[in-house]
């Protein structure tokens, strides 16, 4: 896939497109579901998941998809990464040094807290590797997928050109076409 997003930053995006907007679907919508989405990428094993674990992964991954639109122009909420933070600190993100002279962030909590930990290290990764800003949420806000930007200049807008740039650009164009002077 083009879009996709490179290594553990991948996870973070397939994590955010699990809310589709147009039409709405969301392939989180019980804590079963969460379980098993989690526990198919290594981020879970074989644990019990609460209403409140789902809520707070909800949540988080709201936040994971405002600062994916700041990625693409918006303005940020700082809010948004008070949520980061709070992850990281409920998770118990500590660091592992690791052979090779490499250091990853790795969770101490289990569960869903150590789950969401992992994700949060994701993100993390991605912004000291200068990779966080490529990563966006679509330009039209009926859509809201998250995409890898892969321009040369980081331009970027839609997470495909031919559906939901095409759509923008036919709505710029029917709005000049009003504006002008003549057009009926």
């Amino acid at each position: 896939m083009p879009n996709r997003a490179p290594g553990s930053l991948g996870v973070v995006q397939d994590f955010v497109n699990t809310r589709e907007l147009d039409p709405e679907r969301d392939a989180l919508p019980t804590p079963e579901a969460l379980a098993a989405w989690l526990d198919e990428r290594g981020l879970l094993h074989q644990a019990r998941v609460s209403q409140a674990d789902l809520r707070g992964a909800v949540e988080f991954r709201e936040a994971l998809r405002r600062l994916l639109v700041a990625n693409n122009g918006a303005a940020p909420d700082p809010g948004d990464l008070d949520l980061l933070d709070r992850i990281a600190i409920d998770s118990g993100l500590r660091l592992r040094f690791l052979p090779g002279g490499r250091v990853e962030l790795e969770p101490d909590a289990a569960g869903v807290p150590g789950a969401l930990g992992r994700l949060a290290a994701a993100v993390s990764d991605a912004m000291n590797a200068g990779t966080w800003g490529r990563l966006k949420a679509c330009a039209d806000h009926g859509c809201l997928w998250a995409f890898y930007d892969r321009s040369k200049n980081r331009s970027g807008h839609w997470c495909s050109m031919e559906v939901c740039g095409n759509r923008a650009k036919a709505r710029q164009f029917r709005k000049r076409r009003r504006a002008s002077p003549g057009s009926s």
